[in-house]
């Protein structure tokens, strides 16, 4: 049994080898055969340098460096598009998550689940704010687009063999790789763990990123707000008419109805409305010409104890599919 890490890493070079020494003494102590596989997001340190001197003294570590900054999910879909294993674990690189957890996904996988979430109980060290979008993203995902199974995180999962070939032929560009995981469905379990602080550095999920999360959630998995808009547009139309009906029994009755602020007000508000609902139908009108355009989800500048193809970031396993 060959088990596959996989690790998106950016500007984590303090980071790798403290967690490759943990990595090493749990899977050590499991007895499993394993790769690991470290995907740098083009990061502006010595991560992928720290990848391959590591690749130098162990060939189970292996890494591959994306032309740009594509993004942690990109980085994540990378390096599962090469892994070999009979299942792969996705995990952080900054030591959030523990590789103590790993025994606890394989003996879930062995009784027969193909998805087994780490699911966070608590998540020392992170700010309020963090926190708080972190609950506001998983709000929105379980109420809005209606995941309501998706367990909070979900990031640090493992997933069978047969899962990781399901997930391979998906070529959507803009979509959270977590959530397309558990929208596939299969065999489901989940343990709990304690997410750690960061060991070194600073998170490079900046708002943008994480706002960019929430509009490719939405629009990748839900047409609710393109409803949203159809019943809020009844809604008006419908006020409109009774409100036009009021204005002319009014008139009839020789009471014309004045005020030009509210009728100001009105016009600015179904103007903003208006407004909003382009800005939506937009946000999925791009994320279609987007899909459209079949432009590579990465693009891979090099590689160290593994086969790629810089062109299209396949590997020959993937190619074959």
């Amino acid at each position: 049994m060959l088990l596959s890490i996989v690790t998106a890493a950016y500007n984590e070079e303090r980071n790798l080898p403290v967690l490759y020494l943990r990595l090493a003494q749990v899977l050590e102590a499991t007895g499993v055969q394993w790769e690991w596989i470290v995907v740098d997001d083009h990061s502006s340190d010595g991560t992928f340098q720290a990848v391959a001197r590591m690749a130098a003294k162990d060939p189970r570590v292996r890494g591959i460096r994306l032309s740009r900054n594509f993004g942690s999910h990109a980085a994540r879909t990378c390096g599962l598009h090469h892994a070999s294993g009979a299942c792969a674990i996705s995990m952080a690189a900054d030591l959030q998550d523990p590789p103590e957890t790993i025994p606890a996904l394989l003996e879930k996988w062995r009784e027969g689940a193909q998805l087994v979430t780490a699911v966070r109980s608590r998540r020392l060290g992170e700010t309020a704010d963090t926190i708080w979008f972190s609950r506001l993203y998983h709000w929105i995902m379980r109420s809005v687009v209606g995941m309501k199974d998706l367990p909070a995180g979900g990031g640090f999962h493992l997933m069978d063999r047969c899962v990781v070939d399901s997930f391979r032929q998906f070529p959507e560009t803009r979509t959270s790789a977590i959530a397309l995981t558990h929208w596939m469905g299969f065999r489901r379990a989940s343990v709990t763990y304690d997410q750690q602080p960061r060991l070194h550095g600073r998170s490079g999920w900046t708002l943008e990123k994480k706002l960019d999360l929430v509009v490719d959630s939405v629009t990748a998995f839900s047409f609710f707000p393109v409803r949203l808009m159809s019943c809020a547009g009844i809604a008006i139309a419908v006020s409109g008419f009774l409100y036009a009906a009021w204005v002319v029994a009014r008139t009839l009755r020789g009471h014309a109805v004045q005020g030009w602020a509210a009728l100001m007000a009105a016009v600015l508000i179904l103007g903003g409305l208006q407004m909003i609902m382009i800005g939506i139908l937009g946000e999925y009108l791009w994320r279609a010409l987007a899909e459209s355009r079949r432009r590579p989800r990465y693009l891979i500048e090099e590689s160290v104890g593994i086969e790629t193809t810089a062109s299209t970031g396949e590997s020959p396993v993937n190619r074959a599919l």
